[in-house]
């Protein structure tokens, strides 16, 4: 069997120690270093009551990591207090890759936009899934009140800087290019439908789609 090592391109240099890594990058400032606080600022809290959307990772007992966008009208994160917070499920594909994750490894982080800003407010924590709460029926958007919801126990809060937004020009509409590749529909028929018809899938994916996001 051939090792991933055997199968890297002439030239690699790999770095095998977090002193050699500290050697390269360097040691960050007092203040990058001395950021993390453990509970949520005001700030914080009006941060959560504007995003609409966040990215959460997980990994799973061996370290096999996840990321799953989550997105819902802005402030879809509902905290009960300084150092809790929840957030609603929806209707998806029903892989729940991140949720079985979680139920073995409890560790999660959180990456909060707000469209236009660069700046990115990132949480770091414990999760349990929830079935059932009584703040559930706070929860409800356009009928749907949903069957889970991750409460998080909060351990890290800080805000990260816009360079990444900055350099990759992301909410820049002049560099948006959403035609340069082939859409949904035909993306689904080449990877991972290929025994649909495209009709049916452009069908799917057309505009009623939006129709159904909570359904």
């Amino acid at each position: 069997m051939e090792t991933a090592a055997a199968a890297d391109p002439a030239g690699i240099v790999e770095v095998s120690s977090e002193a050699e890594l500290r050697e390269l990058i360097g040691e960050p400032s007092s203040h990058a270093a001395n950021k993390t606080r453990h509970r949520l600022h005001d700030l914080d809290r009006q941060w959560l009551a504007h995003s609409p959307f966040c990215v959460i990772a997980t990994a799973d007992t061996q370290g096999r990591c996840d990321v799953s966008p989550k997105g819902d009208p802005a402030g879809f994160t509902h905290v009960l207090d300084d150092t809790t917070l929840v957030i609603p499920d929806r209707p998806g594909n029903k892989r729940l890759d991140g949720m079985v994750n979680l139920l073995g490894n409890p560790h999660v982080g959180l990456n909060y936009f707000l469209p236009g800003r660069g700046d990115t407010l990132r949480i770091n924590g414990r999760a349990r899934l929830l079935r059932d709460a009584p703040f559930f029926d706070e929860l409800i958007v356009k009928g749907n009140r949903p069957r889970l919801a991750l409460l998080v126990e909060v351990e890290e809060v800080f805000y990260h800087c816009s360079k990444a937004f900055l350099r990759s020009q992301l909410w820049n509409p002049e560099t948006w290019q959403p035609d340069a590749l082939p859409s949904r529909a035909r993306i689904v028929k080449g990877v991972e439908a290929q025994e649909m018809p495209l009709a049916e899938l452009e069908q799917h994916y057309g505009p009623r789609y939006a129709e159904k996001l909570y359904g």
